[in-house]
């Protein structure tokens, strides 16, 4: 698989901090004993709950006595999306140094991969790529390459320059609106995984064609909250959740009184204030795609914004698809082509350690688990 063959790319990536937006925080002390078991009601914008409990159902802080176990909650913006984090543990000073260290990571993350900012190095490689060979950071490199290597194990259905596409549909800063077939033909023919050509010995990135435009999409959030995650360990976390717009979470560890891990509901595609599962994340991850996130309406259909690049036009057939993996950038990456190229190619060539959710777009057939 793909996202197995660059697994080392990613552990020696370059790491740094930069002071960014002031810190959104809300921090909750709960101290586990017996005299608190009572319990509050839990509001989680990471979808988490009590492992064992109904939706929205009261939670309890755990009978056991015990030392002193503290819960810290802390969200911050960055890569056009909020990134949070639910960290346990006994020390509060360097529980709150973890976090900020993770936050600083993703704010460092916006600066190198961001498609909006002109002097990000993402955004230098679509201005310069085409012109000549562009040496890129290793970090970007192995980026790329894993990238080209989702493109191909999904047949193009997963494709980093996918960019004139989302733009010539209205997604890129919007909420989209119908083109022209010619529009479309044109942004079709700048599109392609094959345009895009790496050169390992010199670490370097070109395009054969103008135009061609990387779009990081389908892979940013992922990646941030790996890197992240990578962060709180190095500094002794062991229990936290991290989530990246609460369509991208990985769970660390097992929170107090919960073994199977972080419990996470899954959205109901039809009704999004409704649950439709439920998944318990320990040292795994959860992505979900879904055409209900971002959409409009056009000649009696909806257009959503998860494009099928070979066409040119949004993908259909699907509604919605989690996939639970042990990397958080590879359920992220891989969510797209099974949404894309349909339950019967998901069913054949999902790894036997991914667990894949796929609701098909129609009310006569239920979500449910691949086998």
């Amino acid at each position: 698989m793909a996202a197995l063959k660059t697994r080392r790319k990613f552990k020696k990536l370059a790491e740094g901090a930069e002071n960014g937006p002031k810190i959104k925080q809300v921090v909750l002390v709960l101290f586990l004993l017996a005299a608190l078991a009572a319990g509050s009601s839990r509001s989680s914008p990471l979808q988490e709950r009590p492992a064992g409990t109904a939706p929205g159902a009261p939670s309890g802080a755990g009978a056991g006595v015990g030392p002193a176990v503290l819960r810290l909650e802390k969200s911050a913006d960055a890569m056009g999306s909020t990134y949070s984090v639910v960290l346990y543990g006994s020390d509060r000073v360097k529980m709150e140094a973890a976090a900020d260290a993770a936050f600083d990571e993703v704010r460092r993350l916006d600066d190198v991969l961001s498609n909006y900012k002109p002097e990000s190095e993402w955004s230098r490689i679509n201005r310069l790529a085409a012109e000549k060979p562009l040496a890129v950071s290793p970090e970007m490199y192995a980026l790329l390459a894993a990238c080209l290597e989702y493109s191909r194990e999904s047949e193009g259905a997963f494709d980093i320059s996918v960019g004139p596409l989302m733009k010539v549909w209205g997604f890129y800063k919007g909420s989209g609106h119908l083109p022209h077939g010619p529009e479309v033909l044109a942004a079709l023919a700048r599109t392609g995984y094959r345009h895009v050509h790496l050169e390992a010995a010199g670490q370097t990135v070109w395009f054969d064609r103008p135009g061609v435009e990387l779009d990081p999409g389908g892979i940013g959030k992922g990646y941030a909250v790996d890197r992240m995650v990578e962060v709180l360990k190095k500094l002794g976390v062991r229990i936290a959740l991290v989530a990246g717009s609460g369509s991208s979470i990985y769970g660390m560890g097992a929170p107090p009184e919960q073994p199977r891990g972080w419990a996470i509901d899954i959205k109901n595609p039809w009704d999004t204030s409704k649950t439709a599962d439920e998944v318990y994340l320990k040292d795994m991850s959860l992505s979900t795609s879904g055409s209900y996130e971002k959409f409009f309406r056009a000649e009696g259909k909806i257009w959503a914004h998860i494009m099928d690049p070979r066409t040119g036009y949004p993908a259909r057939g699907a509604v919605a698809v989690s996939v639970v993996a042990p990397r958080t950038i590879d359920s992220e990456a891989w969510a797209k082509p099974y949404f894309v190229n349909g339950r019967q190619w998901a069913e054949k060539h999902k790894p036997k350690e991914f667990r894949v959710y796929f609701c098909e777009d129609r009310t006569d057939q239920p979500c449910a688990w691949l086998q």
